[in-house]
C-alpha cells in the first residue's frame, strides 16, 4: 500500500459567510484504526478536523479494512511514517502497548505537534510514554469516556463522541496553547471535556469503568463454570440484567488485560470496599432485613436517575434496545 499525496490546504475562506473554512489541523495522524480511531476519522471528515488523515496499523488485514472504507487520506504499517509531519498524533492502542508505540515514533514526531491518547488509565501512560516524548513536541494525555463492546475499523462512527466526557490531564509542564487546541478538537468533535490529575482520573474511572468490568467477566464466568446450570441454559434463558453483563464481558480483551495491570493499585483498592458492600448486602440477605435492603435499592436506583438527567444514557424503555 501506498500513501496518497497530502491534501494541501489554500487557507481560503467561504465569501459572504465568514466561516473559515481551513481544517482546524493539516496533519493527524492516528495510530491505531479500531473503535476509536475509526471513530475518531469518521468524525474528523465530517467536522473538517484534519487536512490530511494519516492512518497506521500493524494488521495488514485491519489496514486494507481501513482502506476499503475510506477512513484516511494515508495508509501506513510503520506508524512512525504516518506521525511525520502531523500536527496531531493520537495514540489509540492498548495501554500496555503506549510506550513502545512512543518510543518507535518519537524520532518523527515534528516540533510543535501534539500528541496524545485515549487510554483508560493516564497514570502508566504518563510513565511509559513521558520518557521517549522529544523536547518541543506537546504530550497531553487523554481519555474520551466513550465507547461499544464492538472493535475494529468497522465499529466506528462519527457521533461516538457526543455529549460524552473527554478527559485531558495535562502535565506540570503544559503548553496552555497546547492544551487550548486539544480543547477545542474534542469539543469539534462533539464531546465535553474536563481536566483532573492522572491519580484522579484512575480512581473515577476505577469505580465507573474498570471495576464494573471486571464484576461483569466474573459473573459471566461464573454462570459458565455452574455445574448446576448447563452452559446452553446460562445462554437461553438469560435476564436481562445478565445479558447487560454479557455485553461489558464482550469487550477487547487485551485492552481489559491492560487496563486491570496498569491500574492495578485503584482496582485492587476498590475491589476491596465493593467486598466490604457485598457482605453489607449478604447480611441483610441471611438475616432478612428488608428495610436496609430498601434503603440500600432506592440509592441506587437514584444514581440511576442521575445519570440519565445528565444526559449519559436513554431513558428509553427497556434501555433503550429496539
Amino acid at each position: 500500500m501506498t500513501d496518497t499525496p497530502d491534501k494541501q490546504t489554500t487557507g481560503t475562506t467561504a465569501q459572504n459567510t465568514g466561516r473559515d473554512d481551513r481544517p482546524m489541523f493539516n496533519r493527524v495522524a492516528l495510530v491505531g484504526l479500531g473503535l476509536i480511531g475509526s471513530s475518531l476519522a469518521h468524525v474528523m471528515r465530517r467536522e473538517n478536523l484534519a487536512g490530511h488523515i494519516a492512518g497506521a496499523t500493524r494488521s495488514e488485514a485491519t489496514l486494507k479494512r481501513a482502506e476499503e472504507l475510506g477512513l484516511c487520506d494515508s495508509y501506513h504499517l510503520d506508524a512512525a511514517e504516518a506521525v511525520k509531519d502531523a500536527d496531531l498524533v493520537f495514540l489509540n492502542v492498548p495501554v500496555g502497548a503506549m510506550g513502545t508505540v512512543a518510543e518507535h515514533i518519537a524520532p518523527a514526531l515534528k516540533k510543535g505537534a501534539i500528541l496524545t491518547d485515549v487510554g483508560s488509565v493516564k497514570g502508566a501512560v504518563i510513565r511509559d510514554v513521558s520518557p521517549h516524548v522529544p523536547e518541543g513536541v506537546h504530550f497531553i494525555p487523554g481519555h474520551p469516556i466513550a465507547g461499544t463492546e464492538q472493535s475494529g475499523p468497522d465499529a466506528g462512527f462519527a457521533e461516538l463522541f457526543e455529549n460524552r466526557w473527554c478527559i485531558l490531564v495535562p502535565l506540570e509542564n503544559t503548553d496552555d496553547e497546547a492544551l487550548a487546541r486539544l480543547k477545542r478538537f474534542w469539543q469539534a468533535a462533539g464531546a465535553n471535556v474536563d481536566t483532573m490529575t492522572a491519580e484522579h482520573h484512575d480512581l473515577v474511572l476505577g469505580i465507573t469503568s474498570h471495576l464494573p468490568h471486571l464484576i461483569a467477566y466474573n459473573i459471566v464466568l461464573t454462570a459458565a463454570d455452574l455445574e448446576e446450570v448447563t452452559e446452553s441454559e446460562v445462554i437461553k434463558y438469560s435476564a436481562g440484567g445478565f445479558r447487560d453483563f454479557t455485553r461489558l464481558a464482550a469487550s477487547d480483551p487485551v485492552m481489559w488485560r491492560d487496563v486491570f495491570l496498569n491500574n492495578r493499585e485503584a482496582v485492587l483498592e476498590l475491589l476491596g470496599r465493593f467486598m466490604e458492600d457485598l457482605h453489607v448486602l449478604q447480611r441483610a440477605i441471611r438475616w432478612g432485613e428488608g428495610d436496609k435492603l430498601h434503603e440500600l435499592f432506592k440509592r441506587s436506583r437514584r444514581i440511576r436517575r442521575e445519570i440519565i438527567e445528565a444526559g449519559q444514557d436513554t431513558p428509553a424503555p427497556g434501555f433503550g434496545r429496539r
